[in-house]
């Protein structure tokens, strides 16, 4: 049942009449038709009816039922079906009254390309489209890598990209360093290297024990035929393998379990997450669910677990801080998502007590330095306001800054803060093209005048204060800018370094006046102001480091008219590679077949141009 009115003719008594007792979903949309609530009930017509009967309703829910102009239901077939796609809808539509877990990444994995020859291993996020073994996921990317590193020391896998790994001539520093066999040049037979991957699958697959037991057997046995280098690497493999073990093992537990604790202080929330696999803890972490209201943390556990899950792994138990209500219906959500039983514990006892308790101390502590950052960053914000004489502190700052090398691949970066910190969805980059190279001016100009034409449709938020890596002459071409669009009234400061770029030497230029301002080093303001400018920084080079990457990928001789692959290839085999092609005279190219004089003197122009 799909009900939606304009705000004139909408009448929930009308509605409240004609609405289901079947279980569903409803959604609660304003004037706009944007959502603003989403909800599940077993009793869609008792759940909805308690919003408007004025009992026991918090300001904040007064205010939501106040907005609300129109009700879509869609009646489910149980409760269970209801909590899943309430789930959905909320991650698809954010709404502004529900708690809300802002996570969209997809969680990362180990990847073993275990089709190939010689398999890889490697970092992997995203569609599982590849073939091979994925393992995971795990909680962060850092946890995988820091995985990775560990794998490479136990055992010489390699982990190199294909197209390095296809064009070696000569081992890397990986073998020199024993991290790698170099399959790359047939330093290893491929039974061999196959053996090495069975045994990383193996660990990964947390049978760590057996397989401890194996390369035993394996250290045994090249004893005994007197082959001792290769006995003393199976013994430092399991000396490696027992430490490692040793420290991930969790006491008595051999499956899969996550536990999940929340600490909450006002409408500030930390649900704090350890994992579990194969009885090895494989990492954890914190996150800060969004929230209009204050919520106990049964309330706070019973909305993030099914929005979490959504679309992920799930192991058979999941032990939780508080008691959960309705939680035999999310374990039916989730059993149905996964295939298996599910199980939320809330009352255990012993080691998984004390486990419970650590990771509710760890939510505390993360809660606690949350909030501390929070009062600091807005304190930094009032500081700010009053230090450039502001009608009211800001709100909203973002920043501009410039990345190039030479004038090459030139990025320009934007990034915004609010006083909740980093708006990292709001960060954007600009590829500049039709640029001197080198005009920084000329550059800022254009990112300025892209991203302000938007602003002005009313796409993105315009700030409160636009701060601009530069001096005067940066401020200047900015201002040009937005005069023309006829957004001049945007507050633009420009952030000068100051002598040998030392932070804390900063001078200030802002566009409405012609003095400048320095602030002291220890000023809250300045902190601020170099926090968001170095942003910008970091974010500003990670682009042009991406964009220079692309096009180092790219060869110059693809860009030369009349030399298609087969004639490239010709080339590259002739002289050894890209190097010595560049060095090669026009009758040493011609003399190349296929190669004509024409062509060869395009070739040897085109790199000769490069270098003038």
């Amino acid at each position: 049942m799909n009900l939606r009115e304009d705000a004139q003719s909408f009448d929930i008594k009308a509605f409240l009449e004609t609405l289901t007792q079947l279980p569903g979903v409803y959604r609660m949309l304003d004037e706009k038709g944007e959502v603003i609530y989403v909800g599940k009930a077993k009793n869609l017509k008792k759940r909805v009816s308690s919003y408007f009967s004025g009992k026991d309703c918090s300001p904040k829910q007064q205010a939501m039922v106040a907005r609300v102009q129109s009700i879509d239901v869609r009646v489910t077939h149980t409760e269970g079906e209801a909590l899943l796609l309430e789930s959905q809808l909320i991650k698809r539509h954010k709404p502004r009254y529900n708690i809300n877990l802002r996570d969209d990444k997809s969680y990362p994995y180990i990847y073993v390309s275990t089709h190939q020859p010689f398999p890889r291993l490697t970092f992997h996020r995203g569609a599982k489209s590849k073939h091979g073994r994925y393992f995971g996921p795990y909680p962060s990317a850092s946890a995988v890598r820091e995985s990775l590193k560990l794998l490479q020391k136990i055992f010489p896998v390699r982990q190199c990209q294909d197209s390095y790994f296809q064009n070696r001539s000569r081992p890397c520093l990986q073998y020199q360093i024993e991290r790698c066999t170099a399959p790359c040049v047939e330093l290893i037979d491929r039974e061999s290297y196959g053996q090495d991957v069975r045994d990383t699958i193996m660990f990964l697959e947390g049978d760590g024990k057996r397989l401890i037991d194996d390369l035993a057997e394996r250290m045994e046995k090249a004893a005994a035929d007197l082959q001792f280098e290769r006995a003393a690497r199976y013994r430092d493999q399991i000396a490696c393998l027992r430490t490692v073990l040793a420290k991930q093992a969790v006491h008595g537990e051999h499956g899969d379990i996550d536990i999940v604790a929340c600490a909450f202080k006002g409408n500030v929330a930390c649900v704090q997450m350890l994992f579990i696999r194969g009885g090895q803890q494989i990492g954890d972490r914190a996150f800060f669910p969004t929230m209009p209201d204050e919520h106990d943390p049964g309330s706070i556990l019973a909305a993030f677990i099914p929005q979490y899950y959504l679309g992920k792994q799930i192991p058979r138990e999941i032990l939780v801080s508080h008691p959960i209500e309705d939680a035999g219906v999310i374990e039916e959500m989730l059993a149905s998502q996964a295939g298996h039983a599910v199980q939320i514990s809330a009352r255990v006892r012993g080691e998984r007590q004390k486990r419970l308790q650590l990771a509710l101390v760890n939510a505390e502590n993360a809660l606690a330095a949350k909030l501390a950052n929070r009062q600091d960053l807005y304190a930094r914000f009032l500081a700010l306001g009053e230090a450039l004489r502001c009608p009211e502190p800001p709100k909203r700052l973002e920043c501009f800054d410039i990345s190039h090398t030479q004038g090459d691949q030139t990025v320009a970066s934007c990034v915004v803060f609010d006083r909740q910190g980093p708006v990292k969805s709001a960060y954007r980059r600009f590829n500049i093209e039709g640029v001197t190279p080198g005009d920084d001016y000329g550059a800022l100009a254009q990112a300025i005048s892209r991203r302000y034409q938007r602003i002005k449709q009313g796409e993105f938020e315009a700030p409160d204060i636009l701060f601009i890596d530069g001096g005067k002459g940066q401020v200047g071409a900015v201002r040009e800018v937005l005069r023309g669009l006829g957004m001049d009234g945007v507050r633009t400061v420009g952030v000068a370094k100051g002598p040998d770029r030392k932070p804390g030497m900063e001078t200030l230029f802002p566009a409405d006046s012609s003095d400048a301002i320095v602030l002291p080093a220890h000023s809250p303001a300045l902190l601020l102001i170099q926090q968001v400018r170095d942003e910008a920084h970091r974010f500003a080079i990670t682009g042009h480091r991406q964009r220079r990457a692309k096009a180092r990928k790219r060869s110059a001789l693809e860009d030369i008219a009349g030399l298609g692959p087969k004639r490239r290839h010709q080339l590259l085999r002739q002289f050894g590679g890209l190097r010595e092609i560049s060095r090669a005279g026009v009758d040493a190219l011609s003399s190349v077949e296929g190669i004509s004089v024409q062509l060869a003197k395009r070739i040897y122009e085109t790199f000769h141009e490069r270098e003038s």
